[in-house]
Order: C-alpha cells, then sequence, then structure tokens
C-alpha cells in the first residue's frame, strides 16, 4: 500500500485561514494587524521572485506588508542604520532582510542586528538559544524546521517516544529541527539522532528511524532499502536536476528532485513528502505565523 502524501500545499491553505481569520479578531479587538517589513538589497532574480510571494502572502492574511527595496551599491553602515529605523517602529512587528547580500555586506553583522523580538526569521542568536532552551523560552522557530514540524503533527504521526533521525547538520534544517524533536511537548518528545556525510553507516541509522528528516541536498541519496516500512519520511531536498519545456506555458522550467527517491520510497513508507509541493510551501507559511506571534507577545495575548 502506498504511503499516505503529507502535501505541505494543503497544510498551507490549512494554516493560512487560520492566521487570517486570527488577524481579523486582533484587528476588531485592538485596532491593529501585524507589520512586516522585508529589506531586498539589489535585484538577484531569486531574491525578487521568493519576495513577491511574501508580500503576496502577507497581503492575503491582513498584515501591514512594507517592501524595502534598495540598490546594489547600498553600504553595509546604511542598511545597518535602515535596520535600527524598523526596530524602533512600533508598527513593525517582524524584520526580513533578504539573503543572500552584496559581497560587501556581512550578512552575519546585519542578521545580528535585527531586535531579537522582530527576528521573525529566528536567526538571531538570541533566538537560537531560546530555541536550544526550549517550553515558554522560544519565541520564533526558525521557518523550515517550524513547518516540518507542523507537517508532522498535522498528519496525524505519533512524534513521543519515536526514533528520528535527521540527516543533515545546517544551522537553518537539520540542527533545529533535531533540537525541536527532543524538547518536552506536543510534537516532540522524540528519540533524536543526526547524521552527516561522515557518519559511518549512515544506512543503518536511517533504517531504524520512525520519522526520518532528510535535510544533506543531494539528490536521491536515500534509497528505498534505508527507510524503514510504515515510518514517516519528510525530504526537505529541493535539487534542480535538469529543465524540461511546460506544457503550458512552452517555457522551459526546472525539473527537481528530493534527496529522497520518491517513487520508490512511497511504497515502503506509512508518510512521505512530495517534491515539489512538500515541505517547500511550509517555510513562508511559517514566517506569517511568526509575525502573527511577535504581535501577539507584543500585545500581550500570545
Amino acid at each position: 500500500m502506498a504511503a499516505k502524501l503529507i502535501k505541505g500545499t494543503e497544510i498551507r491553505e490549512q494554516i493560512l485561514e487560520e492566521i487570517t481569520a486570527e488577524v481579523a479578531e486582533i484587528k476588531e479587538k485592538h485596532g491593529v494587524v501585524p507589520g512586516l517589513v522585508t529589506i531586498l538589497v539589489g535585484e538577484n532574480p531569486a531574491s525578487i521572485s521568493y519576495v513577491t510571494l511574501k508580500i503576496k502572502t502577507a497581503h492575503r492574511v491582513g498584515f501591514n506588508e512594507i517592501q524595502d527595496s534598495q540598490s546594489e551599491d547600498l553600504s553595509e553602515e546604511a542598511l545597518l542604520g535602515l535596520i535600527d529605523k524598523y526596530n524602533n517602529d512600533d508598527a513593525i512587528n517582524g524584520i526580513l532582510v533578504q539573503l543572500p547580500l552584496p559581497k560587501h555586506i556581512d550578512d552575519k553583522k546585519v542578521l545580528n542586528a535585527i531586535d531579537p523580538d522582530k527576528d521573525v526569521d529566528g536567526f538571531h542568536p538570541v533566538n537560537v538559544g531560546r530555541l536550544m532552551i526550549g517550553g515558554d523560552e522560544v519565541k520564533f522557530p526558525p521557518c523550515t524546521p517550524a513547518g516540518i514540524q507542523e507537517m508532522i503533527v498535522r498528519a496525524g504521526v505519533e512524534t513521543s517516544g519515536a526514533e528520528v533521525v535527521v540527516v543533515g547538520r545546517s544551522n537553518i534544517v537539520g540542527k533545529p529541527i533535531a533540537n525541536m524533536m527532543l524538547q518536552k511537548g506536543p510534537g516532540a518528545n522524540s528519540t533524536v539522532t543526526i547524521v552527516h556525510t561522515r557518519t559511518q553507516d549512515l544506512a543503518a541509522h536511517c533504517k531504524r528511524a520512525d520519522i526520518l528528516i532528510v535535510a544533506a541536498g543531494v539528490p536521491g541519496l536515500v534509497k528505498p532499502e534505508w527507510i524503514k516500512p510504515g515510518s514517516c519520511v519528510i525530504d526537505v531536498g529541493v535539487n534542480r536536476v535538469g529543465e524540461k519545456i511546460s506544457e503550458k506555458t512552452g517555457k522551459k522550467i526546472a525539473i527537481l528532485s528530493g534527496d529522497v527517491d520518491f517513487d520508490a520510497a512511497k511504497e515502503i513508507a506509512g508518510y512521505i513528502t512530495p517534491v515539489p509541493g512538500g515541505v517547500g510551501p511550509m517555510t513562508i507559511t511559517m514566517l506569517m505565523k511568526n509575525t502573527l506571534k511577535s504581535l501577539k507577545f507584543k500585545l500581550g495575548i500570545a
């Protein structure tokens, strides 16, 4: 029997509807809506596309969204000044600086300049520390890991006591999702192992996973024989493996592959995410959820 698909596109719609309703309720009771500013430096096509989607989503759920586009030659000092302005703007609850930045600007210095209580991406060291402590200390979990956890919970997968294996140790996905899954609380309480390219007998670790989260960025890394029958497989990988002509537009589009051999794995796993349409749609969704949380913290209703 084929695995049940965990579709990020469907879960995204559920969450965005919930956010829209909550924003409307807060507006009626408190007279305010979440404010999100996105700072884009330069004209990187991928960044423009991604920011455009963020703006569209923010407007959809009723946020006040400010798109602050700056030229490629903006100085680091000027960008830090811009961030300071938004840090001190009471109408702004979330600040997002779109990466990558031009080479003359230090990414780390810029991200660390954002007020941790407006860091809705969850990348500031203070928020990384809050995530490590867990419990009520957590304000803004990083968006992709938060989306992964949300998908697992909404799919009805049991996490308490489950063996979770995370393939990949990045600061953006691997490390934070491992930490989130081992915390006390709903959607967690798991026993977690992190594996990576230097792990001996990678297959053996994957085979015992009740929940296998793969974020290595290597197309088809996880073979079907590595998957425990009936397990939950979350494929975070989005790898370009070629191009094809779109039947709808007649234009070239990328052929995408995950880190898991999907066609074979779906015949073994109990649950699995597709690529595309799995984890990807959840990232911006959780950014909206974090921005709403920021306003709720400010209002004392979180």
